[in-house]
């Protein structure tokens, strides 16, 4: 699993590649939970779009994320054009109370 984070503005913006799964979905929580919480930020940008699998682990992960941002007011944008990614999130649920884009500018537009 590969990570890298940015900041724009009130956003985090999380890039994953790879595999969000139970092996690597707390390592992840915790890297996104630090930067959000120590840059004091509102939003949170998870980029899917190089993500080759995911598990009930990483939908527990776009949960508490969305728990916290919702605390503050703030919310959980998601990137992603992978099919098999998509149709995870739309079983979940995620997708009703979570937005989901193609691109951080479409996301951060509206």
């Amino acid at each position: 699993m590969e990570l890298s984070i940015d900041i724009l503005q009130n956003y985090l913006i999380v890039r994953l590649k790879g595999e969000l799964d139970h092996h690597t979905s707390e390592d992840i929580r915790k890297k996104i939970d630090q930067q959000y919480y120590n840059n004091n930020l509102l939003h949170i940008i998870l980029d899917l779009r190089d993500l080759s699998f995911m598990d009930s682990s990483g939908i527990g992960l776009i949960m508490g994320r969305y728990k916290n941002c919702k605390e503050r007011n703030g919310k959980v944008l998601i990137i992603s054009t992978n099919s098999n990614i998509g149709r995870i999130l739309k079983m979940s649920g995620l997708l009703k109370i979570i937005n989901m884009y193609s691109s951080v500018d479409e996301a951060i537009k509206d």
